[in-house]
C-alpha cells in the first residue's frame, strides 16, 4: 500500500517528465539540455552522503532518474 509521500511524489515525477517533454516537443530545450538536466539530478543523488538507509535510498533515486534518460519510465524518449 502506497502512503500520501509516495503518491506525491508520483504525482510530481509525473508532472516534471511531462514538463520536460513539453519543453522538448516546444523546442524551448533541446534533448541534450534536457538529458543534462535529468544527469545532474541523478549524479546529486548518487553523491550524496548520509545513513545507510538514506544512501540507499538517494541510490534508488538516481536509477529512477537514470531510467527516464533510458527511456524506462513514460515510454517516450527525451
Amino acid at each position: 500500500m502506497f502512503t500520501a509521500s509516495e503518491h506525491a511524489g508520483q504525482a510530481a515525477l509525473s508532472i516534471c517528465e511531462a514538463l520536460l517533454l513539453a519543453m522538448n516537443d516546444r523546442g524551448l530545450l533541446p534533448e541534450h539540455e534536457i538529458v543534462g538536466v535529468l544527469r545532474d539530478a541523478a549524479a546529486t543523488h548518487e553523491n550524496a552522503v548520509g545513513t545507510d538507509h538514506e544512501t540507499d535510498i538517494h541510490r534508488a533515486v538516481a536509477d529512477l532518474i537514470n531510467a527516464i534518460i533510458a527511456g524506462g519510465y513514460s515510454g517516450r524518449r527525451l
